[in-house]
């Protein structure tokens, strides 16, 4: 039975990740050349953690002009996304919004698990004030110990319905997300928005395209089959 929808921000409620692949590519490129899949690497991964891995260490500013420590570099880049946030258009994946409504209309409960922080929530609402009327939470960077992918946030998540994990439904496109996913025990339902069906289908119990003409029923139809075939 599904009590439970967890949904990733970018890549499954908006259609984003290519902008951010623009604006942490040119990062990559300034700090990083020597990884030129800098931009995938780090999708799904909260800021904190990218710059833990990523920008840290004396030697990554080395080439820098004008560097002088690590965390005055930090809060640089923190100012060029959050700059960039604000200028970003967040367009709805494909029939989103006919298939929250539908999943909600049958009793599921519906939450946002993002790697992304307040500061850029607050800019999705003010593009869309009716984004808080999809979901009963919205789960950020905040509320999180760990990042993806450890299951932490899709844990979280389905504890704060009281319910658990195997009887929710946590969706992703990003290797670290699926992995999440995965990790927590839910079904793993994976958005092929930002990476190929077949790069994916590995991390996944299902696959689909987009949301365009996807119910709450052939959802139930399709968990209701693994289930069985898991017994």
């Amino acid at each position: 039975m599904i009590k439970a929808a967890l949904f990733d921000l970018d890549g499954v409620v908006f259609e984003t990740e290519s902008q951010y692949t623009v604006f942490w590519g040119t990062i990559g490129k300034e700090y990083h050349p020597e990884l030129p899949d800098f931009a995938h690497r780090i999708k799904g991964q909260t800021l904190v953690q990218i710059y833990d891995k990523y920008f840290s260490s004396e030697a990554t500013f080395a080439h820098i002009e004008g560097y002088t420590d690590p965390k005055t570099e930090q809060a640089k880049i923190t100012a060029r996304l959050d700059a960039f946030e604000r200028n970003m258009s967040y367009p709805y994946i494909a029939g989103f919004e006919n298939f929250v409504k539908d999943l909600r209309a049958h009793g599921v409960k519906c939450a946002v698990v993002t790697s992304s922080n307040m500061v850029k929530m607050r800019n999705v609402y003010e593009q869309h004030p009716e984004f808080k009327s999809y979901f009963e939470r919205v789960l950020t960077s905040e509320d999180f110990a760990k990042s993806k992918p450890d299951p932490d946030c899709y844990l979280k998540g389905a504890a704060c319905f009281g319910v658990k994990p195997e009887e929710c439904v946590g969706l992703e496109d990003s290797f670290n997300g699926l992995k999440a996913v995965r990790s927590s025990g839910a079904f793993t339902l994976g958005l092929a928005t930002t990476n190929p069906i077949d790069a994916i289908q590995p991390y996944c119990d299902y696959v689909i395209n987009d949301y365009q003409n996807f119910t709450f029923a052939e959802l139930k139809q399709i968990v209701d089959s693994y289930c069985a075939l898991r017994k």
